[in-house]
């Protein structure tokens, strides 16, 4: 795709991106997992891509390739000759890493690393984030440019984590501290989604109703003889009360659940 086309994406992605820690890959090795982790932080909002000798020189076809979509944030990533440089103008650096260091560092997990990075933010304070190459990680020589170290609880027996999903999970951390709050694609119609149940053209159903239905079913229940031997009536009606609790009926659904008794019982016969 030219440059030419790629103008609306570039300018959508990049307008979509917030302000966020700085994402520096130190000598990453291969063009696709630069675009991979490209797209992972334009998915969470970062826009600030920082590498440091790429081992295939920049710009990178493959890269752009594999971005799929987040082309503002591979061309706008800016390249130096070292961690140093890539590093000279920020306040406070953390580096990603699997294994523990014989250095005196705080490590943080994760959802840590993306508080502080968001405190710091606020602040004023330039953040950013380091990630070694595929193969070997960070040497000590990077990590003792670095104010902390963020380690992901992973299974131990397979701790490592490919370079483009590690640049995801701390990207995902950040947008949980510093984005919006919805979950998924925002529409028009709908807004973004929410974490809960949603209740379109409804409410929950009050105690007032819910006994109404109770008083409905349990007459129609006595009648057809289901509520026996009368000494099993009390258990029976409590067991029958709280599946329907456990449910967390709507309006809607006690209405239509009147609707069945009703229909079962010859309220309102149709014919077939």
């Amino acid at each position: 795709m030219s440059r030419a086309s790629r103008a609306s994406t570039k300018d959508k992605a990049a307008a979509q991106a917030v302000v966020g820690p700085a994402i520096v890959l130190v000598r990453p090795q291969l063009g696709e997992n630069i675009g991979f982790a490209a797209r992972a932080m334009a998915n969470f909002g970062l826009a600030d891509l920082r590498l440091v000798a790429p081992r295939d020189g920049w710009p990178n076809e493959k890269a752009t390739a594999a971005a799929a979509g987040a082309y503002a944030t591979v061309d706008s990533a800016t390249l130096y000759e070292t961690t140093e440089l890539a590093l000279a103008k920020t306040n406070y650096v953390i580096a990603t890493t699997a294994r523990p260091r014989d250095m005196v560092k705080p490590v943080m997990t994760p959802e840590s690393a993306a508080a502080e990075l968001l405190s710091r933010q606020k602040q004023g304070q330039t953040c950013a984030i380091l990630f070694g190459p595929e193969r070997s990680g960070l040497d000590n020589d990077d990590i003792g440019l670095v104010d902390a170290l963020v380690t992901a609880p992973v299974n131990p027996a397979f701790a490592s984590l490919s370079l483009p999903q590690t640049v995801l999970l701390i990207a995902y951390e950040w947008q949980k501290q510093a984005g919006p709050g919805g979950l998924g694609r925002a529409t028009r119609f709908d807004g973004p989604a929410r974490e809960g149940t949603p209740l379109p053209n409804t409410r929950p159903a009050e105690r007032e109703e819910m006994f109404g239905l109770f008083e409905h079913l349990e007459a129609e229940l006595d009648a057809h003889g289901f509520l026996r031997p009368a000494e099993k009536r009390p258990t029976m009606v409590r067991n029958i009360r709280n599946m329907f609790h456990r449910m967390q009926l709507t309006e809607q659904d006690v209405r239509t659940w009147r609707g069945i008794v009703s229909s079962l019982t010859g309220g309102k016969r149709r014919n077939p």
